[in-house]
């Protein structure tokens, strides 16, 4: 193997194309490849989903040693690189070269951020579009917003910084096998017939290899929508909850899914299948509830106005939702209204808006035995927080110096559910507190389960933070579907529950 990649590495620039069993057909071309359109594949019901990105970058938690194989048990792999290389055999082994550029490229660009949310992005993004910039929402580790670099750009409001590197290599894949190496030009495309695995990890049995625009590549998959919801239901609400809660999620996810599948449009796929976007795992459904609540609810979405809904979810809300202007920098939807998660009765005791911290610990302190979704682990949570914590992840986040530190922590502004969305944090810098708002709270105070909490200061370097509920609270708790559908409601009557005055919908596949 030494011996292969030493050849690898000293004849790089003059390998030759060699195509090996290239006689079979295929369904796609290169050019075929190069042609997807997401928005037609998700109306004949198929979501493009990054299972892997980085991939031959830093970040590349997935190849082995720069390498990834492909491996079948029966029948044969089928590789097409759009330079027009084919290769059939059980075993596929691509490695990643870094390939120096003959003429270096200088990379000028304004990004803003980072965001605690896709949200968040998109709405600066929005914003930046309004006076006239051209946009990119990008994921490299965090979000952010890009736009190109010129002279004489105006002063911005929003935190920002110019990026300027020199990119004097490329990230290059390599069929390697034992009759030579071959250099691969994207998007490649990998299929068979039977379960593949990949790098020991089955997915399933078609893939695109597809260049990134961090340089680095991406593993995607086109996946029907309901072969797309068994890898999530498992993972996002649990395999074992009742039937209808099971439905609910089932229609969200779809819905969730369909809303947000421009995500990831500057790299040609729909979603990722981690918490950024939906959990995802290539599943074989063995549950019958699963495969049941899929079918059931095949092809139907929420939708208002005629239109999908952004159909947030989360895993419990402590008792009270939270409209989505209150958890992201974004606009409010008419069809999440802040409520008090729980019997008539609760309704008649508590009242919205929660203002202040003494309402809130009255709130927090009462039976909850009386809401739904009681059950979850962190439906109520204490965290004592000291300032050296706090210190340690504003120095990470860039917010402070390694020589400041933290005095007082206030919660200077509420939304509708009680949830803090601005966050000051004094400093022992004359005039310099720090303002968290709404999603960063936890995106930089990541310990903090929920913005919904108060504020309890213990000692000058300590504090106790009194709070409920796990995630951003808008939308559908899943806590609170499972004890819903537990008491006998349907999945209808908990989706109008949670998300008031949508519609359930069939949509229609074109390739139906």
């Amino acid at each position: 193997m030494k011996l292969k990649f030493t050849f690898l590495k000293l004849f790089l620039g003059c390998i030759s194309i060699l195509v090996i069993n290239s006689k079979f057909t295929s369904p796609l071309v290169g050019e075929e490849l190069q042609k997807t359109e997401l928005n037609k594949e998700i109306k004949k019901g198929k979501f493009l989903i990054g299972l892997k990105q980085y991939l031959g970058g830093e970040n590349d938690s997935f190849s082995v040693k720069k390498n990834i194989n492909f491996r079948i048990e029966q029948g044969f792999l089928n590789l097409i690189s759009s330079n027009g290389i084919k290769h059939k055999s059980r075993q596929i082994n691509i490695t990643w070269v870094d390939k120096p550029l003959k003429n270096p490229k200088i990379i000028e660009r304004v990004v803003f951020g980072p965001f605690a949310s896709y949200e968040s992005a998109k709405k600066q993004a929005e914003k930046l579009k309004d006076k006239g910039f051209e946009t990119t929402v990008a994921y490299p580790e965090n979000w952010e917003v890009w736009i190109p670099f010129e002279d004489d750009l105006p002063e911005f409001e929003a935190k920002n910084k110019i990026l300027r590197k020199i990119k004097d290599f490329q990230i290059t894949p390599f069929l390697v096998n034992d009759y030579g190496v071959m250099k691969l030009e994207g998007p490649i495309y990998i299929y068979a017939k039977e379960e593949i695995k990949i790098n020991g990890v089955n997915f399933g049995n078609n893939f695109y290899l597809k260049k990134d625009s961090y340089g680095t590549w991406t593993l995607i998959q086109k996946i029907e929508f309901d072969d797309y919801l068994a890898g999530v239901l498992p993972y996002e609400i649990g395999p074992n909850s009742p039937l209808e809660a099971l439905k609910a999620q089932a229609v969200i996810a779809r819905t969730w899914g369909i809303f947000n599948s421009d995500r990831f449009n500057m790299d040609k796929y729909h979603l990722c299948i981690t918490t950024q976007c939906q959990v995802y795992k290539p599943s074989k459904i063995s549950n019958k509830n699963l495969q049941k609540a899929i079918e059931a609810t095949s092809n139907l979405i929420l939708t208002y106005g005629n239109q999908p809904i952004n159909a947030f979810y989360h895993g419990s809300n402590g008792g009270v939702s939270a409209n989505a202007g209150e958890s992201w920098q974004i606009q409010d939807y008419s069809y999440f209204k802040s409520i008090i998660d729980g019997s008539k009765s609760l309704n008649k005791i508590f009242k919205l808006p929660i203002t202040n911290e003494s309402d809130l610990n009255n709130f927090l302190d009462f039976d909850k035995e009386q809401f739904y979704g009681s059950n979850h682990s962190l439906f109520r949570w204490n965290k004592k927080i000291s300032s050296l914590e706090m210190k340690e992840k504003l120095v990470q986040n860039k917010l402070i110096n390694i020589n400041d530190y933290v005095l007082d922590l206030n919660s200077i502004e509420r939304g509708p559910s009680g949830r803090v969305t601005k966050l000051e944090i004094q400093t022992d810098k004359v005039n310099k507190s720090i303002v968290l708002v709404k999603d960063d709270i936890r995106r930089v105070l990541n310990f903090i389960p929920s913005n919904l909490f108060t504020i309890n200061k213990l000692s000058d370097d300590l504090w106790l933070l009194r709070g409920g509920g796990f995630g951003h609270g808008v939308g559908l708790s899943q806590s609170g579907a499972i004890e819903m559908a537990k008491l006998g409601f349907s999945y209808e009557q908990i989706l109008n529950h949670y998300y008031r005055d949508a519609k359930l919908k069939k949509i229609e596949i074109l390739s139906q």
